[in-house]
C-alpha cells in the first residue's frame, strides 16, 4: 500500500534542485588599468606616467657607457623614474664587448637575476669565475657579490631583473674591492657605496639613441 501522507512530505525534483542551486554573485568589474603616456626624447622613448604599457627595446632610451658597453634600463633610469613609474622591480639589457665588464662588482639588498640573452660572458661571484653562454640563467640572493664581464668572440647580451621593494628604506648595498675582479677591471678600488669613487676609472655615460645592429635578430 502507499503511504500518500508521506510521498506528499516527498521533496519534488524541482525543489531539490532549488535547494542546491548557489548563491548568485554579483558580477566582478576590476579597475581598468590605464595606459601610460610613452615620451619621445632625443636618446628615445621613456614613460612619462604610471600604467601598462607596450614599448620596443630599440625604440627606448639607451645609454653609452664607455668601457662598460651600452644599457637600456627599461624600468626607470634615476631615482625619480624608479620610484614612481616602477617602484617594485628593476629591469635593464646590457650589451658588452668581449673583456668588457658590465657594471663594478657589487652586493645589493635586493634579489638579483639575470639571463645571458646571446653570446658568452664571465660571472665573477663571491671571489669565483663561472663561464656563461646562451641561456644561462643567474640568481644572486641579496647580498651576493657579483659582476660580468663580456666573453667569447662577439657582444654578450644580458637581462638583468632586481627587486626594488626595500630599496627606498635604506641602503641599496655596497660596491666591493675584489682581486678576482680586477683582473677583470671590475672591481671598485675600495668598499664605498658612492658610485663616483666605484666607477671613476670609467668616462661619464651618455644617453643615446639605440646603436643599429646592437641586439641579435
Amino acid at each position: 500500500m502507499i503511504d500518500y501522507s508521506r510521498a506528499a512530505r516527498a521533496p519534488t525534483k524541482r525543489t531539490i534542485a532549488f535547494a542546491f542551486r548557489p548563491a548568485r554573485r554579483p558580477p566582478y568589474h576590476p579597475a581598468v588599468v590605464s595606459e601610460a603616456e610613452l615620451e619621445e626624447t632625443e636618446a628615445g622613448l621613456v614613460p612619462a606616467s604610471v600604467g601598462w604599457f607596450v614599448m620596443n627595446a630599440r625604440d627606448a632610451r639607451w645609454f653609452d657607457k664607455p668601457g662598460q658597453g651600452h644599457s637600456v634600463p627599461l624600468t626607470g633610469y634615476d631615482e625619480y623614474e624608479a620610484e614612481t613609474f616602477f617602484p617594485m622591480l628593476g629591469m635593464a639589457i646590457r650589451v658588452v664587448s668581449p673583456g668588457e665588464p658590465t657594471g663594478t662588482y657589487h652586493w645589493e639588498t635586493e634579489q638579483e637575476d639575470f639571463l645571458v640573452l646571446s653570446g658568452e660572458g664571465l660571472l665573477i661571484v663571491e671571489g669565483q669565475e663561472r663561464p656563461l653562454k646562451q641561456w644561462d640563467f643567474v640568481h644572486c640572493p641579496p647580498g651576493t657579490r657579483h659582476a660580468f664581464v663580456g666573453a667569447g668572440e662577439g657582444p654578450c647580451v644580458l637581462l638583468c631583473a632586481s627587486s626594488r621593494q626595500f630599496q627606498k628604506d635604506g641602503p641599496w648595498g655596497y660596491n666591493c674591492a675584489d682581486e678576482t675582479a680586477a683582473r677583470h677591471n671590475a672591481s671598485s678600488p675600495e668598499d664605498t657605496q658612492d658610485s663616483e669613487i666605484a666607477d671613476a676609472r670609467f668616462p661619464p655615460q651618455r644617453e643615446t639613441r639605440y646603436p643599429s645592429g646592437l641586439l641579435p635578430d
